[in-house]
């Protein structure tokens, strides 16, 4: 995604090959593609049962198995690792408390992802697609001085912040709504089932 660096080496000879920025790339692309598609699912209203948060749960698996293969932890990768799950976490309880819940049929609660929620998703994934595509459009070389100058070791540590990132967005929010969904559930069912404001039941 960006040169790989290392403190004291020169970025250019430590660039790792064309094929690995390009695999690094589509990880991200396709984890992002991933996210708009539970963003586009959780827009109509569903129940909030095991089926329905078994959907996206096996998609985040999916997701870790298939594009976060090492977690590199020289240098100041880890702090990096950390602030990245960190946004993506306040990202995704943000997210979670302004997911609208209503009582259904039966006093089942009911879930639909509103204008500030979906706002929530488009802003991560707009984030990291704007860091990738910076990254492979010019500022590559700045974002080497700035790895090199923070310890930071080079693309996959990154990438892996990155899709780090991504699913500690996901998971939260879908805890958050989980644990909403429980306690809107508890209440008594009312003849006509009121909409739950945004951020109420959290």
């Amino acid at each position: 995604m960006i040169p790989d660096v290392n403190p004291g080496s020169h970025p250019r000879a430590d660039a790792p090959p064309v094929s690995r920025r390009h695999a690094d790339g589509m990880n991200i692309y396709l984890i992002n593609a991933l996210l708009i598609l539970l963003v586009v699912r959780q827009i109509r209203e569903h129940q909030l049962d095991l089926r329905a948060l078994a959907v996206p749960v096996l998609a985040v698996a999916a997701a870790a198995v298939m594009f976060l293969h090492a977690v590199p932890s020289g240098g100041s990768d880890i702090v990096l690792d950390l602030a990245c799950v960190l946004a993506g976490a306040v990202m995704g309880a943000i997210g979670g408390l302004a997911t609208r819940l209503r009582l259904g049929p039966g006093g089942r609660p009911l879930g639909r992802a509103g204008v500030e929620a979906a706002s929530m998703w488009i802003a991560g994934v707009g984030a990291r697609m704007a860091f990738y595509f910076a990254a492979t459009h010019g500022a590559g070389p700045a974002i080497a001085a700035f790895s090199i100058a923070h310890h930071i070791t080079g693309s996959a540590a990154w990438t892996a912040a990155l899709v780090m990132m991504a699913l500690a967005d996901v998971l939260t929010r879908l805890a958050v709504v989980y644990l909403r969904g429980r306690r809107v559930g508890a209440q008594p069912a009312p003849a006509a089932a009121a909409s739950i404001p945004a951020g109420a039941g959290a």
